[in-house]
């Protein structure tokens, strides 16, 4: 049915998508929500510094706030530059107004993101699940920062949250 948000099961790439729905002001917003390296592993890996919680718990909280607020959205992550990379060039022409981005380990050392970042002229923002700046030294860099929107980080799974809230507030 055209115009009905609708909500598709997590792909093996930890893809999920959602449709803006007419009739609100978020209407044809749609959120491009990037995952880097490892962050497939969540729930398991390292539970004491990123948490407890799965990424597709993530992806189908952050599927239900978008839909809730009519935007449209889309979850994908990759363990592979180049696929992150090809997200980001095409979201211009998959109407993409917002995207949200935890590059991972690519935060520290991806020039090709940060190039594609700025080349695709759309806004983001930089989420990261535990505080980098407590981390060790190499962690305290980003090649994205300084082109973000802003950066959110040490807050868990809720920084995406508050990623998407600040997202759909943007004119």
């Amino acid at each position: 049915m055209l115009g009905t948000p609708k909500l598709q099961k997590p792909q093996s790439r930890g893809k999920i998508a959602t449709k803006p729905r007419s009739g609100n002001r978020n209407s044809g917003r749609n959120i491009l929500v990037l995952h880097g390296p490892n962050l497939n592993l969540l729930g398991n890996r390292e539970p004491e510094i990123y948490g407890s919680t799965t990424l597709p718990e993530i992806d189908r909280r952050l599927a239900r706030l978008a839909t809730a607020a009519g935007a449209g959205i889309e979850c994908f992550q990759s363990n592979h530059e180049g696929e992150l990379i090809d997200r980001i060039q095409g979201a211009r022409a998959r109407q993409v107004s917002f995207i949200i981005i935890n590059a991972a380990s690519y935060t520290h050392s991806s020039i090709g993101l940060r190039d594609a970042l700025a080349a695709s002229g759309v806004p983001f923002i930089e989420v990261h699940l535990s505080n980098v700046f407590a981390r060790e030294t190499f962690r305290q860099h980003s090649c994205l920062a300084d082109l973000a929107v802003g950066v959110i980080c040490g807050l868990g799974a809720q920084s995406y949250e508050l990623a998407l809230g600040f997202a759909l507030s943007q004119p």
